[in-house]
C-alpha cells in the first residue's frame, strides 16, 4: 500500500514539474519573440537614419534614477575638465 501512495504521489509531482517547464518554455519562447521585435524596432530606426547606439543609451538612462543620473555627469564632467577635455 506503501508504494501506492508514493507512485501516486511521484505521478502528481512529475506533472507538476512538466507544467513548471513547459510554463517556462513558453516563457522562453516569448521572450525570444519580444528580443526579435525589439531588433525589429532597431533596424526600422536605423533604416530611418537613427542612431541606434545612441538610443539604446538613452533606453537605459530613462530607466535610471534623475539623481543618479544627475550625479554621473557631474563627476564625468569634472574629470574632462580635470584633463582639459572640456
Amino acid at each position: 500500500m506503501n508504494d501506492d501512495v508514493t507512485e501516486a504521489n511521484y505521478r502528481v509531482t512529475a506533472g507538476e514539474l512538466r507544467q513548471f517547464i513547459e510554463r517556462f518554455e513558453r516563457l522562453e519562447q516569448e521572450k525570444k519573440d519580444i528580443a526579435d521585435q525589439q531588433k525589429e524596432v532597431m533596424a526600422e530606426a536605423k533604416a530611418r537614419g537613427y542612431d541606434t547606439k545612441v538610443m539604446r543609451k538613452v533606453i537605459a538612462l530613462r530607466k535610471r534614477d534623475k539623481d543618479d543620473i544627475a550625479e554621473e555627469e557631474a563627476v564625468l564632467e569634472m574629470y574632462k575638465e580635470a584633463l582639459g577635455m572640456s
